[in-house]
């Protein structure tokens, strides 16, 4: 299937998702509609809040006192508490729970805020991943050990312990590898993380949560880059979060990965950690530079210093924008302004919505081969449900085939599930397939999409930096996805390419095809060079046809032969044995050289090749 005639499914879908019947909500847009509502207003109002839920994936900030009729805000005291008590028993209704947020008194009168969130399912929960990136030494571990374990570090590496999944990061207090930690909020908005004899039961958070927050630790080292890279990438992270040292200041990776999250277009939001250490001089020249970088040209973000509930409220509200950036100050050790970051958490909502009715594609990042149950794949679903039992196309492989296979059981957070929605994580154990079949970059999607992978493919890059410049068959790292793989650049719209030139460029990959579509954002990396951009077109797979160089007539000669024989691997995968021994003889043939010699006590002396080559030889002499 072509992809022009997805997009139109795609819209299809798109359409499909608004109401049928367009329902009228003009008689309760007053902001006096709550105090005393008719039934039928009781019953709109119960109608649009339902949707507002389901929009948000199970919860919503809802006003009070503030009207869409364009009326001066504010309630009376006695208007105020009667619009609160339908706004509770709509929540009620709704199998909700009504929490405030903030109050406000103005001259006109009162307004508030409060969040309406779903009571625990226990099979169910909203998910939001947050990316941890910053430089060596930030305190991105620390924060995290003390967010999810609730206990304080010692200023000693304390709370880090507990995160580390090597002995050598233990030994040296550095994260190498890509870590998740999780942080679950019940309806009232409460952290429900109890650590049991220092370890943290996932099961039992999952489900008494009704949202978790799943922190994705990053390492901070430079030589650990290209799994921060993958980890921005591949795990798909709603927001990122990026940690800065008070006593060190904006060093080292801050910035790289400040603009790995700009061009991923991931919102971000900065905590400085250790305040408690640092002179206020230095603090004060940190947050004078981090104001500087936030509203330069290249970030044009607008930043806000978070001290108090009410801005946690207004910058949490605002946040999805992309332009807000909230600025948080804490202490791991005293514990200074840790509730306000929690608070800020507690009502980030999710970015990624109405997926559910496309065709599924889960998104692979991880294996693993359990004993008694098999082969376990972990990743996102970006969009669909998936469900146990389903058939999905998993691929694609070394050739870029797609192979049918069911889905065994399915695990969110450790606790088993029987479907997992679009933006979700989840585990699923396979039948019928071993691990070493399975690599990172492999999808498993429904058999509608008809999925093909492709060698090639047309993409848009803008080049962040690069010492010289950047010509055809330069090749670097393409991160696309969960996709990490060298391409190299067959064509561009361009001789060459500098630092801040932007291009339409036509990639190959090197080793394997792969599966890709348009949109997708894509990072392009080779040590100090950068370059970030979208697909623009996946080329459909073609057997490979590499160009003869010029090259000495023997090696020419090989290479015809071993060409011929990729070829037809190419072509057909399944070739027979027989062809594979005949072909390799052939080439063995080829290969050898007339002038094979051993030596012997000093002296040397020739020796006779097998019978199948002597021919050769013989043959080859008499020409000469």
């Amino acid at each position: 299937m072509e992809q022009t005639e997805l997009n139109k499914i795609n819209t299809q879908f798109q359409e499909l998702q608004l109401p049928s019947v367009i329902v009228d909500y003009s008689s309760i847009r007053s902001k006096t509609v709550l105090v005393s509502p008719t039934e039928e207003q009781y019953e709109l109002l119960q109608k649009r809040l339902k949707e507002r839920i389901a929009e948000s994936r199970g919860e919503t900030i809802y006003e009070l006192g503030v009207g869409e009729d364009a009326s001066d805000n504010g309630l009376d005291s006695e208007e105020y508490l009667a619009s609160l008590a339908t706004l509770q028993s709509l929540a009620a209704t709704l199998n909700a729970d009504c929490v405030e947020l903030r109050q406000r008194k103005g001259e006109k009168g009162t307004t508030g805020q409060y969040l309406i969130r779903q009571r625990v399912d226990e099979s169910d929960f909203m998910e939001i991943r947050v990316a941890v990136v910053g430089n060596v030494d930030a305190g991105k571990s620390t924060l995290l050990g003390v967010l999810t374990h609730g206990e304080l570090d010692n200023g000693r590496g304390f709370a880090r312990q507990r995160l580390f999944r090597h002995k050598h990061e233990m030994e040296s207090g550095r994260t190498s590898s890509v870590g998740n930690d999780i942080l679950g909020f019940d309806s009232l908005g409460n952290v429900v993380n109890r650590a049991e004899h220092g370890h943290l039961d996932w099961v039992k958070i999952c489900e008494q949560s009704s949202k978790v927050i799943t922190f994705i630790d990053l390492a901070g080292h430079e030589k650990y880059l290209k799994t921060t890279v993958f980890g921005m990438t591949g795990h798909a992270p709603d927001f990122g979060m990026l940690m800065i040292g008070a006593n060190s200041g904006i060093i080292g990776m801050t910035k790289e990965h400040l603009g790995l999250s700009l061009a991923l277009s991931v919102p971000l939001f900065v905590v400085i950690t250790k305040i408690d250490m640092c002179p206020v001089n230095i603090l004060q020249d940190t947050l004078k530079l981090l104001v500087k970088i936030l509203k330069s040209q290249g970030c044009r973000k607008v930043p806000v210093m978070v001290r108090t509930a009410d801005e946690v409220v207004l910058s949490a509200t605002n946040f999805v924008s992309e332009r807000l950036c909230p600025i948080f100050q804490v202490s791991n050790v005293t514990g200074e302004n840790l509730e306000l970051l929690k608070m800020f958490l507690n009502l980030l909502t999710t970015r990624v919505t109405g997926l559910d009715d496309l065709p599924a594609e889960f998104q692979i990042d991880d294996s693993y081969s359990v004993p008694g149950v098999g082969t376990v794949v972990s990743g996102t679903c970006l969009q669909g449900v998936i469900r146990l039992n389903d058939v999905l196309m998993l691929g694609p492989d070394l050739l870029g085939h797609f192979q049918p296979i069911p889905v065994k059981s399915i695990h969110r957070k450790r606790m088993n599930v029987r479907e997992v929605r679009s933006g979700q994580t989840a585990s699923f154990a396979l039948k019928k397939i071993k691990r070493s079949q399975i690599r990172k970059g492999m999808v498993m999607v429904s058999q509608e999409i008809n999925p093909q992978a492709c060698w090639e493919f047309e993409g848009e890059i803008l080049v962040l930096h690069h010492p010289t410049t950047i010509s055809q068959r330069y090749q670097a790292m393409v991160h696309c996805g969960s996709i990490r793989q060298t391409a190299s650049i067959l064509t561009m719209n361009k001789d060459c390419l500098r630092t801040g030139d932007k291009a339409t460029v036509k990639f190959r990959f090197i080793k394997h095809p792969e599966y890709i579509k348009i949109g997708q954002r894509m990072v392009f990396r080779e040590g100090r060079t950068k370059a970030v951009g979208n697909v623009l077109k996946p080329l459909p797979h073609t057997p490979s046809s590499n160009a003869n160089r010029t090259k000495p007539a023997k090696m020419q000669s090989r290479n015809t032969q071993s060409q011929s024989y990729n070829n037809q691997q190419n072509q057909n995968p399944n070739v027979g044995t027989n062809d594979v021994k005949a072909n390799l003889e052939s080439v063995l043939e080829m290969s050898t050289d007339k002038r094979n010699v051993k030596t012997r006590g000093g002296k040397r002396k020739r020796f006779n090749a097998p019978t199948q080559s002597s021919d050769v030889t013989e043959s080859s002499s008499t020409t000469q």
